[in-house]
Formats: C-alpha cells, structure tokens, sequence
C-alpha cells in the first residue's frame, strides 16, 4: 500500500477493529455453533434430529458432540488469529491495511477445513453438507424419503445468510482490487452495482425453485392429505416478495437523480411498502405453515380448549411461554427494518457495526425458528398431520439410492 493517505483506502472504526473477513468467519461459525446446540436440545427432548433429515445414524457418538468438536477446532485459531491481528495492528490503519492476509488466510483455512477430507474432524457431517449444496445450489430438492427436509432445512438457513454471502464476495473482491484492501472499509459496489444484490437473491432464488418443485410434484400426485398444492405457490410467493427489496435497497444505494423518475423520497416508501409486506408475510408463515400454531386460525380453531391460546395440541416443549416467546422474538427480528423510521436510529443498518449486528441478530432468529420448525415436522411425522411429508425410517430407504428432482 502506499502511504499517501490522500490515496489510501478509508478505514471505518468498525472495520478497524474486526474487518469484514473476520466478520464473515465468526458468523459462519457462530451458525455451527448453533447447530451443535440445535441438535443437542432436541435429542434430549427425544426428537431425531438426523432420522429427520436421512442421516446416517451411529452407533455411539452422538451428533451433537461432533458438531461441537468441529466448532471448537475452527473457532480456537480464528480466536487467535483476531488477538494477533490486534497486536500487530493496534488499532492503526496503515498496519490494517498492510495486513489483509491474516483475516483472509482463516477464511482460506475455513474454506479447507469443509472441503479437505479431515476424518476427526465430522468429515461424514462435511461430506453430507457438501453433497446437499450442490444439490440445492441448483434449487434440486430431494425427496421425501430420501431428506427433502434437510434440503429445505439448509436451503432456509441459507436466506439468513444471505447478507453474509455478500459480504464474502465484497471481502473477496476487495481483496483483488488493486485501489483497495479486505481490511478497509466495505465497498459494497465492488464488481458493479448489481452483482451483491444478485448474490443475495440467490438463496431465495433457490427456495423460489423448490417450492415449485414441491407444486409440480404435488400436481402430478394430488392426494387429500396436499390438496392442489396452493401452500406451495404461497409459499414461492413468500420468496419472491424479497427481490423487489433486494431491488430497491440496491437502487437507493446508487441513487442518481438523473437517472430515476422517481424522487429519493419516492423510492424510499416504495421500499418501505415491499419490506412491510415481505416482513409480516413471513412473519405469517412462520408462526402458522413452519411452526403449525393457530395465531392466525379462525377464531374456534384459535380459542380450542385442547390446546393453549393460538398455539396447537401436540407440543414438544412443555413450557407454553416458549412458544409466545418464540413468536415475539421472531415478529421483533422480522421487522428490524424499522429502526429506518426512527430519527435517531435511520442509519443504524447503514453503519459497519449495525450492519454486522443485523446478520447476528438474523442468525440468532433462525438459530430459534428451527427448533420450532423440526419440532413442528416431528409432530407431523408422528401425530399423523400432513402424511405426505412423514419421513420414513432410515431402514425403508430404497435399495437404488435417492431419487432427487432438480428439474
């Protein structure tokens, strides 16, 4: 770098003392993290997390425990590795951008350590998580017995991380760049305008497609249990209500008044309107398709004596509030865009640290959703709703391996 300051990248505070890459790595394994506990919990309440998703059962350890180990294996040197760029950096922004290599050299180790075929380290776990990407990375959704709910599983954890894929190819980009370096601040209009709102459409591209999917197969093979399949149109249409925000935060981002007929103004509440509906849309589904509750029922399905106020009759977990709890958190992070309406907190996402805190709090939020979700499809498989999606027991699946749609 060249120590012309008139010619150096700028450095935000924020970035300053956690830059983009390492931003990127502890959300990626805070999510394993996540998951280690995710399936912890649940097999303590006797739910099968992995009979769920198809996934080869063992004999001993327990799933969990090799999630944990994993975790701890990436988060040991990725500790190391922020305490020593602090020491060499000490906050100074010459030395900042001079030392890119060390949060970019843990995001290469992190990408070996999943792609590497390391046998202590859940290399089965590695090699099942593999093989699901690519194949719903093409939107292919297997099917029911073969774990088509570990495919919608991933494929809706990857909406939350939607954010953080961005960030990794801005951290990628600027890492080429000749003008500046991964450390500095983020420039979110690396590689064109357009090219980081396309890649954070990309996971809802890939829920988009298997939902129809999931309608096409349903049309070939309506039964009484899926009806015509119009849950699963609504449910493509709640994905397709994140493009036009994606779409408008992009052009609000690059406004010209030049080059819009629409004052600055305009496009904000156009934005505003499309947020909303896509906020409280999946708001709705969560609480009343992905978790079966009956807040939104009728009102005698909602006020049903069998059952607590607004939830439903078969609950895992014993303790109501949960569930209440469960349903604020989500409506609450759901609608994190309305700190924009607040004079005092409008630019909260706009800055490095709110930004970061978003894709946390958004991780959190689904970190909870599953524990409702698979809870949900436990009672599915086993108090008889919805047998379409039942899974079938790991000793049925058929002798010519999985039949996967990705058509």
């Amino acid at each position: 770098m060249d120590g012309d300051v008139a010619v150096e990248p700028e450095v935000d505070s924020f970035s300053l003392f956690l830059p983009l890459p390492y931003r990127v790595a502890i959300i990626v394994v805070l999510g394993i993290w996540a998951w280690g506990l995710n399936l912890h919990y649940l097999h303590l309440i006797k739910i099968d997390v992995p009979a769920l998703i198809r996934y080869p059962p063992r004999q001993v350890v327990h799933h969990h425990y090799s999630t944990y180990r994993l975790a701890s294996f990436l988060s040991i040197p990725l500790g190391a590795s922020i305490l020593l760029f602090w020491i060499i950096t000490r906050g100074d922004k010459h030395a900042a951008l001079q030392w890119q290599i060390l949060p970019q050299s843990y995001l290469l180790f992190l990408t070996i350590c999943f792609v590497v075929p390391l046998r202590r380290m859940s290399h089965t776990g590695r090699a099942r998580f593999l093989s699901t990407l690519k194949r719903i990375s093409i939107g292919g959704l297997a099917e029911v017995q073969d774990g088509k709910f570990g495919d919608i599983l991933l494929a809706d954890a990857l909406t939350s991380y939607a954010k953080v894929l961005g960030d990794l190819f801005v951290s990628t980009c600027m890492l080429f760049s000749p003008k500046t370096a991964s450390t500095a601040k983020p420039n979110r209009g690396c590689g064109g305008a357009y090219l980081v709102p396309l890649i954070i459409s990309i996971p809802s591209i890939i829920r988009l497609r298997q939902c129809l999917i999931e309608y096409l197969r349903v049309r070939k093979h309506p039964t009484t249990a899926t009806g015509w399949g119009g849950q699963h149109l609504g449910n493509a249409l709640k994905y397709s209500s994140a493009f036009p925000v994606i779409i408008l935060s992009a052009l609000q981002r690059g406004y010209d008044p030049n080059q819009f007929h629409m004052s600055e103004a305009g496009l904000f509440r156009l934005w505003m309107l499309f947020v909303f509906i896509n906020s409280f849309y999946s708001f709705y589904w969560d609480v009343a398709k992905d978790w079966d509750l009956t807040l939104f029922s009728k009102s005698r399905e909602r006020n049903n004596p069998d059952h607590p106020w607004g939830l439903r009759r078969h609950r895992y977990f014993h303790a109501q509030e949960l569930y209440y709890i469960a349903i604020v958190v989500d409506f609450l992070l759901r609608c994190t865009w309305s700190f924009k309406l607040s004079p005092h907190l409008d630019h909260f996402n706009d800055l490095e640290g709110g930004i970061f805190l978003m894709e946390l709090l958004e991780v959190v939020r689904r970190w909870i959703w599953i524990f409702f979700r698979v809870e949900t499809e436990h009672q599915r498989a086993y108090k008889g709703a919805n047998l379409d999606d039942s899974p079938i027991l790991l000793g049925d699946f058929g002798a010519n391996g999985p039949k996967i749609d990705e058509d």
